[in-house]
């Protein structure tokens, strides 16, 4: 009982007095495996460091004092031992809460200075800010460069400025979240005597405002600044000097700040993140600019395949219906059935003809609405001096309304016309053009094979389907036709519109049965073939899609391969930035920050050739109606799949080189060359 109670005033007067350290290591040890051969860099190291203190760690090459900064600064963790920071371990931090501690509590001074290159010297300090979820306010930068004396150097890029001014941006930058402690790694090591002496002049005005300083030289005379010498050999601490006190600062307000950054469980992901990403995304894709249009080329050709083709295709089907539609909806077209459909032969019986008789019958049916007999020829339409070889066609009055042939001048035969045999006629808009030069026809007379026929009207245009003028005819009574232009006794074909979609298949079943009937048909027997315009539109339109979508798939696998290029330029991107990533890492970047980094890189990338596959599809769109007058459409479906397909590309192949350079740690990329 006694042996507790003394173990337990001792861990009781051991806490208390590491309520006033800062930070306390205990039996730290870390060893680095090089190929088969493993190197301790360091060897039960214990050590204490109070805060306000100006701490310079010296040694020869290999001692282990940069090692023993970076455990520190949590750049690298140990293999064993305890780290306690203000009173708290930090030995087991997860990586955010290690990557929050980097952001909010630390800051950090390299011998390379470690500058993001291309963008200005405000950015690379208030870079930190954006890790920790700040509003950019670049007053704060501007304050900080002008505590440096570079507020006049704000808007230049690293390579402006000298070796001096850039380690003052690092110091400024390891200032912008008001860190408790700064760690500074050979901060003169590249530094000419003037340069170095103003470096050290700003460590030792913040060491003298209550920042504490932990600095590794290997310079004598960069140490003595310091108040504190500790030197390293062989992984072990072997002497420690103490020039001065620390400069006494009120500890409750630094431990207050560092309980709350380590409750802090740092999984915010904020909207200043995203827009510095596709900033930096977009600077990334502007150093290289060549590269980045030849990455893009497989997507925006891709893209502008896939556009294309969609639009190709829904112009076809829009083309296709617009011409069906001209010729009427609902529209069944009765035709004589020929032997090879199982037919009655012509002249059987005297009755293998329709006639005008059986358009009658057909009117009888409840599932029509509309019916006409119709016949058709060639003959030269004769105007004065002028002359068109032409289609005549004879219909009945009802025809108008099937094939919604109302004139835009003048009007249609009426009934009376049509039973008295009226030399009438309606004229399309090609012969009006022919044979009138646009002047008014109306009321003047043509010669049809030498019959004279007075022109009542002009026909709606109808322009070309199927690889005919529809324009290109002259209208006028199925009576004037048979028995005044052509001597016939029979109707080429009948057609008929079904009240409705719905009565289609009850019209045709039933005309077929009442035309049988009528002309006395043995079972087995077909006298008419019905055609349905509706089937035939279907079946083009179906046969159009599926080939739009062939051609799209085809037009879609250069996306894919487009997006295997642009993961190898990822990869050798992350390749290319190991060391920028190990600088984000080290001023509070998580993994997840430098895995949405490169992730959102890739998609800015594929979003980039979509757009200009876009404008691509646009111009490849107008060059081919121009030359082959095909109707394209380009439909915000189209774009929208295209756009959508670019993004997933970019998700997809980004992954992977967002994943790795994700998954690199800290002190490895920082040392990359």
């Amino acid at each position: 009982m006694k042996k507790q109670v003394r173990f337990l005033k001792g861990q009781v007067k051991e806490n208390l007095k590491r309520k006033n350290k800062m930070i306390e290591l205990k039996k730290i040890s870390k060893t680095y495996n090089t190929g088969h051969v493993a190197f301790q860099a360091l060897k039960n190291v214990d050590l204490s460091i109070e805060q306000g203190e100006f701490v310079a760690i010296m040694g020869p090459s290999g001692s282990g004092k940069s090692t023993l900064l970076h455990i520190l600064g949590f750049l690298d963790p140990p293999d064993s031992g305890n780290y306690y920071f203000q009173d708290e371990d930090v030995s087991s931090l997860e990586e955010n809460q290690l990557a929050l501690i980097r952001n909010q509590l630390v800051g950090f001074v390299f011998q390379q200075f470690h500058l993001l290159p291309g963008i200005k010297a405000k950015e690379n300090v208030g870079l930190p800010k954006v890790y920790a979820g700040k509003t950019k306010i670049e007053m704060d930068e501007l304050a900080k460069l002008s505590a440096v004396g570079l507020e006049k150097r704000a808007d230049h890029v690293p390579s402006e400025l000298s070796g001096g001014e850039r380690q003052r941006v690092a110091i400024a930058r390891s200032l912008i979240n008001n860190p408790v402690v700064i760690f500074a790694d050979e901060p003169t090591g590249n530094l000419d005597t003037k340069s170095e002496k103003e470096i050290m002049g700003i460590f030792k005005d913040l060491n003298e405002q209550g920042i504490t300083i932990i600095m590794v030289t290997h310079e004598k005379e960069v140490a003595e600044h310091a108040k504190r010498i500790i030197f390293m050999r062989d992984g072990k601490i072997v002497s420690d000097e103490k020039k001065s006190t620390a400069i006494s600062m009120s500890n409750k307000e630094q431990r207050n700040k560092v309980l709350g950054v380590l409750k802090n469980d740092h999984k915010k992901f904020h909207q200043t993140e995203l827009m510095e990403h596709i900033r930096q995304a977009w600077r990334a894709m502007m150093v290289n600019k060549m590269r980045t249009f030849l990455s893009m080329l497989g997507v925006l050709i891709g893209i502008a395949a896939v556009i294309t083709m969609l639009a190709l295709g829904t112009g076809a089907t829009k083309a296709i219906t617009q011409d069906l539609s001209k010729l009427g909806s609902n529209l069944l077209i009765v035709r004589q059935a020929s032997r090879q459909t199982g037919g009655v032969s012509l002249g059987t019986a005297g009755y293998a003809r329709l006639t005008q008789s059986d358009s009658d019958i057909i009117k009888n049916l409840d599932s029509v609405k509309y019916v006409s007999g119709t016949i058709a020829g060639r003959a030269q339409a004769v105007f004065g001096n002028k002359n068109w070889n032409t289609t005549i066609q004879g219909v009945e009055t009802s025809y108008e309304k099937i094939r919604s042939y109302t004139p835009e001048i003048g009007r249609f035969f009426n009934t009376q016309e049509y039973v008295k045999r009226e030399k009438v006629a309606l004229i399309g808009y090609t012969i009006y053009k022919e044979l009138f030069n646009q002047e008014n026809p109306i009321g003047k007379k043509i010669k049809i094979n030498k019959v004279s026929c007075k022109v009542v009207g002009v026909l709606p245009e109808k322009g070309f389907s199927r690889g005919r003028d529809n324009d290109d005819m002259v209208i006028v009574p199925l009576t004037t036709a048979m028995y005044r232009l052509f001597g016939k006794d029979y109707v080429d074909r009948i057609e008929v519109e079904a009240k409705d979609e719905k009565s289609v298949e009850k019209a045709q079943a039933e005309i077929k049965q009442l035309i049988n009937k009528a002309h006395k048909v043995r079972d087995g027997d077909e006298f008419v073939d019905i055609r349905d315009l509706s089937e035939i539109q279907e079946a083009i339109t179906n046969t159009v899609k599926t080939i739009s979508t062939l051609l799209g798939v085809a037009a879609a696998i250069s996306l894919l391969v487009g997006g295997i290029g642009i993961m190898n330029i990822m990869l050798v991107s992350v390749t290319e930035r190991t060391r920028e990533i190990g600088i984000r890492k080290a001023i509070g970047a998580r993994r997840t920050d430098i895995m949405l980094q490169f992730l959102i890189e890739s998609i800015v990338l594929t979003l980039s050739g979509g757009f200009l596959g876009l404008i691509l599809s646009l111009m490849v769109a107008r060059i081919i109606s121009l030359f082959t007058g095909w109707t394209m459409i380009i439909t915000v479906f189209s774009i929208s799949l295209s756009t959508g397909f670019s993004v997933a590309v970019g998700i997809f192949f980004g992954l992977w080189p967002a994943k790795k350079a994700s998954q690199l740690k800290t002190i490895d990329a920082l040392r990359y060359e």
